[in-house]
């Protein structure tokens, strides 16, 4: 009974720790989003009051859509992520299946090189980044947005993905080998269908960072025709007045494609970070 006890007093505690994290990470985006339907009034009256009748405005939405050039700041960042998250899924997919399939010399090396990624920020390299840039002509262009996020969403990818690469089944590759497939059959159509939950992992936990970045936009494509919806948003904030309407209405919007994302996938990425606490 006691041993029953304890089990029942430890699940209460995690949950409870579980639904206190929740709220304190879903708090700024509360405030975000019912702010965005208040006049300015109302915001600095009273930040944590619901938007009443008496309190709703959506004159940060109508201005924000005024704004002829929130919906290219939209669809250069969908344009951004999309790409980067292909090729960082594609190529760290590939590289993972490399890693933990074939055995070469240099390949823990290799691997303990990739990981390096993980633990050394990319933005120490920002000056080296930008010389980069300038040299190949691609500032101010979503090109140089894209290569950089996929090498940053690289080491995380190849980490991520080789670990489930390691657990299919060695005889269903075998199998495949000897009906002919080539190693380009064999990892598209046999492994990759198999390491989905792992993919949709590393496709929310690479978004997210890529999405919500303002520090490569400002530096490698500040230009307006390519700037991104978080850098876009910077319009609204002047140097004396600020449109806190239209800042929040335009962040509230730019939550809209990460929460659509987890959504989709929001099976997938719990098996894949279940099956990974198992492993």
């Amino acid at each position: 009974m006691s041993v029953v006890r304890s089990n029942v007093g430890r699940s209460i505690a995690a949950h409870a720790v579980l639904i206190a994290y929740t709220l304190i990470a879903l708090f700024p985006v509360f405030v975000i989003v019912v702010n965005s339907f208040k006049s300015r009034r109302a915001i600095f009256a009273d930040p944590l009051a619901l938007p009443w009748p008496e309190h709703f405005d959506l004159i940060g939405y109508t201005t924000v859509l005024k704004q002829g050039d929130f919906f290219q700041y939209f669809l250069n960042s969908m344009t951004v992520t999309v790409f980067s998250l292909f090729f960082v899924l594609l190529f760290g997919a590939m590289a993972a299946f490399a890693l933990s399939e074939y055995r070469f010399k240099g390949n823990t090396l290799m691997g303990l090189y990739l990981a390096l990624g993980i633990m050394i920020p990319i933005r120490l390299g920002t000056v080296a980044i930008l010389q980069i840039m300038v040299a190949g002509g691609l500032v101010n262009t979503l090109t140089a947005l894209v290569l950089v996020y996929t090498a940053q969403g690289l080491p995380l990818a190849v980490f991520i993905l080789s670990e489930f690469m390691k657990g299919v089944s060695d005889d269903l590759k075998n199998a495949g080998r000897i009906d002919g497939l080539s190693e380009y059959r064999i990892f598209f159509r046999l492994v990759l269908p198999l390491v989905r939950p792992a993919m949709a992992t590393v496709a929310v936990f690479t978004m997210i960072p890529i999405w919500n970045d303002l520090w490569f936009p400002l530096i490698l494509a500040p230009a307006e025709e390519v700037k991104t919806i978080t850098l876009g948003s910077q319009v609204f904030i002047g140097q004396f007045v600020t449109n806190w309407n239209a800042v929040l209405a335009a962040l509230s919007l730019a939550i809209v494609p990460v929460l659509v994302l987890y959504l989709v996938f929001s099976r997938q990425l719990i098996r894949g970070i279940t099956a990974g606490a198992v492993k």
